[in-house]
């Protein structure tokens, strides 16, 4: 079957994230790292030396298959948001101290599967949005951005560059397939950096994707960098910039006050104080999306880095009432979501948690069993 991929430009889309696939995260897969001291995708490389290609390997071909596209289309999403490393062209990428003795330690031909991606998009009508999630020296000292606790990114021009120059490959590759839909030039810089030379690299990673991909066919995504949408008032705006989309994260789970609220200040946080939100961020910027947002409120989960106590709003409920309370939250969500352009929710499947899966929530009820 053949699918419309034309008149992409503004088409809202309801999508997933892959989280996990061609990035690790080890709350997202822990028995990728089992018996292992690893804690990302760099330590996870440099521990196993010459086994890792043959673990990781298995983990791509397995962990997301084409069966998975295919359920999501039958469900009614129409996008993926694919999290992809530096390293997915392979080792010209530069040298960082946590490497060790290994120069080029990631595995090659994520590319390949990324290819296979692609084909399975384009069989069953889903858009791709590529995010640039791991960049050279970590861009925010998480374990998704490729190496935990390190945020060097910024700090060295060749690593900068690099990034580009992996973006402007990510367009010449994919340019000409019909189910490339976005490309978003860094996830999740982290919130010190200073926010000049963010506008300055999301500047020209714009023109990096303007060499191969027309803004009728492709987005250009920039994430917020954890800070206020009116810092990017006027940036990347027609006429000189066309087709440009603001990526922003909504979570719950991550701060002390989120984390102390029982359910219906969740609920109330989502379709009150985020529907303002939205309505302030559309109004005065435009198109945006909401590139990851869950319903995980259980920090202890997801976190490798926090400090307890772990308390979270349904700790005290019965199975039931925990039912009620996750069909409520994903409703109050999802209402105040569908104001933008589009959402992304992360992920599609965990090894861990429910609340994370995509899958899982609409296998459980939480979610409708049909989008759109």
């Amino acid at each position: 079957m053949k699918h419309d991929f034309d008149n992409k430009c503004g088409k809202k889309v309801r999508g997933v994230n892959l989280g996990g696939w061609l990035v690790l995260e080890k709350w997202m897969t822990p028995s990728v790292f089992e018996g292992l001291e690893a804690v990302d995708e760099t330590t996870y490389c440099v521990e196993l030396g010459v086994n890792a290609e043959q673990a990781l390997k298995k983990h791509w071909d397995t962990f997301i298959t084409r069966e998975d596209f295919v359920w999501l289309a039958n469900v009614g999403i129409n996008a993926v948001r694919i999290p992809v490393g530096h390293w997915i062209f392979g080792p010209d990428y530069p040298y960082h101290s946590s490497y060790g003795e290994y120069t080029h330690p990631f595995v090659q031909g994520g590319i390949a599967v990324l290819d296979r991606a692609f084909d399975w998009a384009e069989e069953l009508g889903l858009h791709v949005v590529l995010d640039l999630h791991a960049a050279p020296g970590c861009q925010n000292g998480f374990d998704n951005g490729g190496i935990k606790d390190v945020c060097e990114w910024h700090t060295k021009p060749e690593y900068i560059e690099y990034s580009l120059l992996v973006l402007e490959r990510l367009a010449e590759h994919y340019h000409t397939r019909p189910a490339l839909h976005a490309i978003e030039v860094l996830n999740e810089p982290r919130w010190d950096i200073d926010t000049e030379l963010l506008k300055k690299y999301n500047t020209d990673a714009y023109h990096r994707i303007r060499k191969y991909c027309r803004p009728e066919d492709v987005a250009v995504v920039y994430h917020d960098g954890f800070r206020s949408f009116r810092e990017y008032t006027g940036f990347l705006a027609e006429p000189e910039f066309s087709n440009v989309v603001l990526d922003i994260h909504r979570y719950q789970c991550f701060v002390r006050e989120d984390i102390d609220t029982d359910i219906y200040g969740h609920m109330q946080k989502a379709c009150i104080e985020w529907k303002n939100e939205a309505d302030d961020i559309i109004n005065e910027l435009g198109w945006t999306y909401v590139g990851e947002w869950s319903l995980g409120l259980d920090l202890r989960i997801v976190s490798l880095w926090a400090e307890g106590p772990f308390n979270h709003a349904l700790q005290e409920m019965d199975d039931f009432q925990m039912d009620v309370a996750y069909r409520g939250y994903a409703a109050a969500q999802l209402v105040t979501f569908e104001k933008y352009l589009g959402w992304f929710f992360w992920s599609y499947k965990t090894e861990t948690a429910a609340a994370w899966s995509f899958r899982d929530c609409v296998e459980r009820g939480w979610f409708p069993d049909k989008f759109g």
